[in-house]
């Protein structure tokens, strides 16, 4: 099994668990459980493939990512009551995923001899845009678009690490586990610590 295919395998599990969590704080039916983590998991990867033009995409090739994605969402439809917070398990598996997916991203753009600026922004397409397509199917403001959070950035930042370690040491392993490690730690850091990016504030305009 390749890099990719692994990474893509634990980052669809794990995303899949996010989008059915959101679901079942949107109160809906095991069907919507099933689409929203489908969607979730496979969302940047699909992007990710259709922007560099993979063929066929990850999971039209391999149908076993979908079945991994709605099993979790029945798991969750059956068990989501049982947690004491929804949305505390919701942003820390969100953050394991992240965190998983950034490197899968780059993975992919390194073996295809992508350049620099591809390899950051498959970085942050595969890490970011399922969790945005999950957020914004059922109505809640996207976690890569909340005030000041470390989201994108985390994703940036990591894989910008993939791109240094592997320039300085050549070694693409020591590079993904680099990119997993920084994605992680500044996303964990934001909601730990609250540690975020200043936002634009309006000036009052003057009389």
């Amino acid at each position: 099994m390749s890099a990719v295919a692994a990474l893509d395998y634990v980052s669809v599990l794990i995303f899949a668990l996010t989008g059915a969590l959101v679901a079942s704080r949107a109160q809906l039916d095991i069907v919507g459980f099933a689409f929203v983590a489908c969607l979730t998991a496979v969302g940047g990867g699909t992007v990710r493939d259709v922007l560099l033009d993979r063929n066929p995409v990850f999971w039209v090739g391999e149908p076993t990512y979908i079945l991994i994605a709605a099993l979790a969402a029945v798991v969750v439809f059956f068990t989501a009551h049982l947690m004491e917070s929804r949305y505390r398990w919701l942003l820390w598996l969100d953050s394991f995923a992240l965190a998983v997916a950034v490197p899968a991203g780059v993975s992919l753009a390194m073996e295809t001899g992508q350049n620099a600026a591809v390899v950051l922004i498959m970085g942050m397409v595969t890490g970011c845009m399922g969790g945005l397509l999950r957020d914004v199917v059922v109505g809640e403001v996207p976690l890569v678009l909340k005030q000041g959070e470390l989201y994108a950035t985390a994703a940036l930042a990591g894989a910008g690490t993939a791109l240094v370690v592997s320039a300085m040491a050549g070694a693409v392993a020591a590079a993904l586990v680099g990119c997993g490690v920084v994605t992680w730690a500044l996303r964990a850091g934001s909601m730990a610590f609250g540690w975020k990016l200043p936002v634009y504030r309006a000036r009052p305009p003057k009389s």
